[in-house]
């Protein structure tokens, strides 16, 4: 009398591997984009944060008077960041636009945030 057999073949025991390896790839590569996705993120606001103080700051010093455009770097979260301001008049008499784009690099290549806000002069 033969038993039958109880078991995996060995190509059933390989098939289940290649699967199981294939299924953690694709879980490691989601979890590195979902990390990637998450630290760029975390830079936009931050940048955001910067141009809307130093807006903050031209408004309180009431110094919106001249137009042109300026470079500067301010320091948030332990890091430098570096932005570009332009003001420009409105055709409203002491209503100015400024315009605040925030870099990560010194270059000022590849602004992360870009900020238009209109503050009146008085």
């Amino acid at each position: 009398m033969n038993k039958p057999s109880t078991g995996f073949t060995l190509i059933e025991v390989l098939v289940a591997l290649a699967i199981i390896a294939i299924s953690l790839g694709a879980v490691l590569s989601t979890s590195g984009s979902q990390a990637s996705g998450a630290s760029y993120l975390k830079q936009k606001t931050i940048a955001h944060w910067v141009a809307m103080n130093e807006i903050t700051q031209l408004q309180i010093e009431k110094s919106i008077n001249a137009t042109g455009t300026r470079d500067g770097d301010s320091e948030m979260a332990g890091v430098k960041w570096y932005w570009t301001r332009k003001i420009t008049k409105t055709e409203f008499d002491g209503v100015f636009e400024i315009e605040f784009r925030v870099y990560r690099d010194k270059k000022r290549e590849n602004a992360l945030t870009k900020l238009v806000s209109y503050v009146s002069a008085s």
